[in-house]
């Protein structure tokens, strides 16, 4: 097997794999190749499966060979995976980033992983992350810093750092990330790939270590949207083991994605978004996306979120809360280390989160923020009810150097000013890469929708890259 240069994405290994262009073997070999070539600049991986993986791609050859109607049944057989550190993986290190649990490993799979697994695909590893998924540069990981694959001076953004450096990095064809207030589609805009965040209870949390349960999202990071479709279309659904799950039917995405528009499509940018934005490339980047919106016949108008700005407030208080609760259990006796192991990053989080939640305060900030919570998500109803879809910056600045904001905790929460109140709603969201910089950075922007309207987010986002690209 020659080489991939270019990235492949899952829809094209597929068609390789199924007309027997190349084998298992060779996909998951070349894969591991670029990991033992890139990973130790990178650190995108902290553990890698390797001869697991390699004993289940000749088992997958050898099913192959007798069985070519697989792809059918298992849509993604023989397609490797990385899964972010905080995925249970049964007898598989799962460390969520920390000290912790540095050597912790599961008896049982998250449900999602088991649903990849039973289409097929082969986890090559687990991706490095922020601690507990606190953080927005990837710099908070226990285990050192994941660098940007475009210039390794630069974050990935965070929390999935390793999944988004890994798969601009063409490390692996897609991974699995989790999105609590931008920890998706805020490394995936640092990082140039498609990051998409479903809508709240879309796709289980089950065997995920919990950051904040009210707002975390299970997610994706892939090449293009199709591949984030048939991803979608793998993970969602209701599962027995999270009642936060939606019983709602799952639509084959990927056969919705070449359905035109509706006509008369309206877009909003909330002039909200706009205030204080002065970083010129961002700038740049969302007025060329609104020339392609244009191209599409699509109308952009302006409109109002007017609790917007209470978004980043709202959200350091309620994650923190449920921050403080889910992390009282690990208590370093039924398993993992001692709490002295915990970072300077979550020691401050459960701090801030037991304080809003103490005799005396929780009315004056828990209750008030859940307050400003439900407006928050009233003015998004109102939004859909004006408009189809919402465009916004996906962070108010292209990724920035490593350190640059690690000794001031406010401008790194600063850099989810434009995700977090998409969690808070638990609405869909999808980043999308639109170009770089003269730096080389990439730059991108992002959709919103109604919650539980995937079909027409991804719709949008795939004739959106489709005119990007002039296909």
């Amino acid at each position: 097997m020659t080489k991939m240069d270019q990235p492949k994405t899952i829809h094209e290994l597929t068609t390789d794999l199924a007309s027997k262009k190349i084998s298992v073997t060779e996909v998951v070999a070349d894969y591991l190749t670029k990991i033992d070539q890139r990973n130790g600049e990178l650190n995108a991986f902290l553990t890698v499966a390797a001869a697991e993986a390699k004993e289940k791609a000749k088992e997958a050859d050898a099913v192959i060979a007798h069985d070519p109607d697989i792809f059918t049944k298992k849509p993604f057989f023989g397609i490797p995976v990385g899964h972010k550190d905080i995925f249970l993986t049964r007898g598989l290190k799962t460390t969520a980033g920390s000290k912790v649990l540095a050597n912790y490993i599961p008896q049982y799979s998250s449900t999602v992983v088991k649903k990849l697994e039973a289409a097929g695909a082969i986890t090559l590893g687990k991706l490095n992350c922020d601690a507990w998924a606190h953080g927005a540069s990837g710099e908070n990981s226990d285990f050192g810093p994941t660098k940007n694959p475009h210039n390794l001076d630069y974050v990935p953004g965070g929390s999935s750092s390793g999944s988004a450096a890994a798969v601009a990095a063409d490390l692996l064809p897609f991974a699995t990330g989790t999105d609590t207030g931008g920890s998706i589609r805020q490394p995936a805009n640092f990082c140039g790939v498609v990051g998409l965040k479903p809508s709240y209870g879309r796709v289980s949390r089950y065997g995920i270590v919990a950051m904040a349960s009210s707002l975390d999202s299970i997610g994706h990071l892939t090449h293009d949207v199709y591949d984030a479709a048939a991803v979608l279309e793998i993970t969602a659904g209701k599962d027995p083991y999270d009642a936060s799950t939606t019983d709602l039917p799952v639509p084959t995405y990927t056969k919705l994605l070449d359905q035109p528009l509706p006509k008369k499509f309206k877009i909003g940018i909330a002039r909200e978004y706009l205030e204080g934005l002065t970083d010129k490339d961002v700038l740049s980047s969302l007025e060329a996306a609104k020339a392609i919106l244009a191209r599409m016949g699509v109308e952009v108008i302006e409109i109002s979120l007017p609790h917007t700005k209470y978004g980043i407030a709202v959200y350091y208080i309620v994650q923190p809360s449920e921050v403080s609760s889910n992390l009282a259990r690990y208590d370093g006796i039924r398993y993992g280390n001692a709490r002295a192991s915990f970072g300077d990053e979550a020691k401050r989080r459960i701090m801030i989160g037991t304080y809003t939640l103490s005799a005396g305060y929780y009315d004056a900030y828990y209750l008030k923020a859940m307050q400003v919570r439900t407006l928050i998500r009233q003015d998004f109803d109102q939004a859909f009810g004006e408009v189809d879809a919402l465009l916004s910056p996906t962070s108010p600045t292209p990724a920035f150097k490593l350190g640059q904001n690690t000794a001031d905790p406010l401008a790194m929460y600063l850099a989810d000013v434009y995700t977090v109140t998409a969690n808070l709603a638990g609405l869909p969201g999808i980043a999308l890469p639109t170009g770089k910089t003269k730096e080389n950075l990439p730059l991108g922007i992002q959709f919103l929708t109604a919650q539980y309207t995937e079909e027409k987010l991804l719709n949008l986002a795939y004739h959106f890259e489709k005119t990007l690209h002039g296909k």
